[in-house]
């Protein structure tokens, strides 16, 4: 039997989200249904409002959850109906050419559930990211539940299931971030500040949080950044150099996404340092750097996806960190929102008033 439920849609590129009445089915094999507990509201979810990732409306947003799973379909045996869960958009396949090498966090065939869910009047629904989460039931492939410590607060863990992740991610997964190092951050939202954290896990000692807006500066020191440069007020290659003895730092961190910060982080590397790229371009971004500097300057250029994590290993371990006070999710969620607020969580996103808000459910 199939449920009816409440959930958030985008009909058409640049028109307001809607709360409408979605029908989830009951899992097939592989599949399962989960009662979602909260789901923050990521940049992503904009752009699919945007159309920026692609034209296939409507749209059911959200994908950074988490919940509890209600049912599975046949085959399922790693989730059961009432563990708790963190959602994933990269279900890893196990038997892709990634994969097959030992690095399934690349996985190239990763699962989304088979079944679509619809309107009433039977319009498929596209999932943002394949899931769909600002509904308060959802389908997804059962490798797309994460178990973790149920104790943990949903609207601090769910926000694993995307920008924090990715911003821990490419900091200790994809920089090889680790003890002793220098690492600069370039745009301070929550993939950023995300970022910062992670730096201050991995044992960083010199942590160099950019971005034009004071605000967020003062958000990436509570997240770990041992210094701050307003890109607005100075040159970030020439402050990142000073703030590292002339050299420049160990890994920068990219998590705009625009050419112009690219560049800086490039120049702003030491010789032989790791570039990240996590920011988010979007399709007519190009960049030219002269070939010389990437071949004389060395180190790697790396783009970071989804932080490279595997959430079977990094979401209960971060989980845990959180639980013992290591990693303060907690600061990451700066208001907690209804179901029918997501639009004006979409403003406030514009005007950099919150680093994350999340709907309860």
């Amino acid at each position: 039997m199939s449920q009816r439920v409440r959930g958030v849609i985008a009909r058409g590129k640049g028109k307001p989200v809607e709360v409408t009445t979605v029908v989830v089915p009951d899992p097939g094999p592989g599949e399962a249904v989960v009662k979602v507990q909260a789901c923050g509201v990521c940049h992503t979810d904009l752009h699919y409002r945007e159309g920026g990732i692609n034209d296939d409306f409507p749209f059911l947003l959200g994908h950074e959850a988490a919940g509890v799973v209600e049912a599975v379909g046949d085959g399922v045996t790693d989730v059961a109906p009432g563990d708790f869960v963190v959602l994933n958009w990269r279900a890893v396949c196990g038997n892709c050419r990634a994969c097959n090498k030992g690095k399934p966090w690349y996985c190239f065939a990763t699962h989304n559930a088979a079944q679509k869910m619809t309107l009433e009047d039977g319009t498929e629904l596209s999932p943002a990211l394949g899931i769909g989460a600002f509904v308060e039931k959802t389908l997804v492939h059962a490798g797309q539940c994460t178990k973790v410590d149920p104790s943990a607060r949903a609207a601090a863990v769910g926000l694993l299931g995307c920008g924090v992740m990715a911003g821990i991610g490419a900091a200790i997964n994809t920089g090889g971030v680790t003890r002793g190092d220098s690492v600069a951050v370039i745009g301070c939202g929550g993939v950023g500040d995300g970022a910062v954290a992670g730096a201050a896990l991995a044992g960083a000692t010199t942590i160099i949080a950019i971005d034009t807006d004071e605000r967020k500066l003062e958000w990436a020191r509570g997240f770990g950044a041992t210094h701050t440069i307003n890109a607005r007020e100075s040159d970030v290659i020439e402050a990142v150099r000073e703030l590292t003895g002339g050299n420049g730092a160990d890994v920068v961190i990219e998590a705009v996404g625009r050419p112009e910060t690219y560049r800086q982080a490039f120049y702003a590397r030491d010789l032989a340092g790791t570039v990240v790229l996590v920011g988010v371009p979007t399709p007519e971004m190009t960049i030219e750097l002269p070939l010389l500097d990437v071949f004389g300057r060395g180190g790697a250029l790396k783009s970071s996806w989804y932080g490279d994590c595997l959430p079977t290993r990094d979401f209960p371990l971060l989980t845990e960190l959180y639980k013992q006070g290591r990693l303060d999710l907690d600061a990451f969620v700066t208001e907690e929102i209804a179901l029918d607020e997501v639009e004006q969580a979409f403003a406030k996103m514009h005007t950099g008033d919150v680093l994350r808000s999340v709907v309860i459910f």
